[in-house]
């Protein structure tokens, strides 16, 4: 279990985000009926031009601040640690490192609720904090920072369970033909390194968190995946082959 101390950090950044939203909101008013109009040309004549360097170190610094244990407050690092590792004892935040940054930015945006419309995934505290990152070029940044970092694969939790181990193999290697299940490898790679853009890398990841996953899209709980394909894959799994397929993919390296 998390210890006290991270959880009562985690509630109070939580109760800041949505404190923060709602002043946001307030803050958006439409200019007063007196404000002097301007068009395009003279917007743009009026803009300093654009420096690419100091663009570049600003970005930096908001990606720092959300990421890095060296500051305080980190909404990132709060849940998934030293660059982006989790923490063993709360293995339902999963590991970020080495992930595809498409991936990221993708799941990232799902999170966030975008021209009044909610978001695609809901998850409370998961919700909050995308809504506190300003933009879509600091949410491009975050998941390019993890992109870069060294995964630490998490180990699988019954490897040594012989009849677990196979069972795992075999859905991940060729499917279960006599239930129309493809194989895991076909989309995730014979080594769990997934396809950029298309299908996150699963080799190393928490067992647990790829468990819940599963289970969340067989129980319609998760549903951002692209044409319903891990929706309709997952219903014809049992809880055993759910959780023997997650462990394999852990023990992949």
């Amino acid at each position: 279990m998390l210890s006290e101390d991270i959880m009562i950090k985690r509630t109070l950044l939580l109760s800041l985000l949505l404190a923060a939203s709602s002043l946001q909101a307030q803050d958006q008013t439409p200019p007063a009926d007196n404000t002097p109009a301007i068009d395009s040309s003279q917007a743009q004549a009026q803009a300093p031009a654009a420096n690419n360097a100091d663009a570049a170190n600003a970005l930096k610094e908001k990606v720092d601040s959300l990421v890095s244990k060296d500051k305080e407050g980190a909404l990132c690092f709060s849940c998934h640690m030293d660059g982006g590792n989790g923490n063993n004892e709360a293995p339902e935040q999963p590991k970020l490192a080495g992930q595809h940054a498409e991936y990221l930015y993708k799941q990232m945006r799902d999170f966030k609720s975008v021209d009044g419309r909610p978001a695609v995934r809901m998850n409370g505290i998961m919700n909050a904090m995308i809504f506190s990152i300003p933009d879509d070029e600091t949410m491009k940044g975050i998941a390019e920072f993890y992109a870069k970092q060294e995964i630490k694969p998490a180990a699988p939790k019954n490897s040594k369970d012989p009849d677990f181990f196979k069972l795992g193999e075999k859905i991940w290697r060729a499917g279960l033909v006599s239930k129309g299940l493809p194989a895991c490898s076909g989309c995730h790679g014979p080594a769990g390194k997934g396809i950029p853009a298309q299908y996150p890398a699963l080799a190393g990841q928490f067992p647990e968190y790829l468990e819940v996953q599963m289970k969340a899209f067989r129980d319609g709980a998760r549903a951002n995946d692209p044409e319903k394909m891990m929706r309709d894959i997952v219903l014809k799994m049992t809880d055993p082959e759910i959780k023997a397929v997650a462990d394999y993919a852990a023990g992949l390296r």
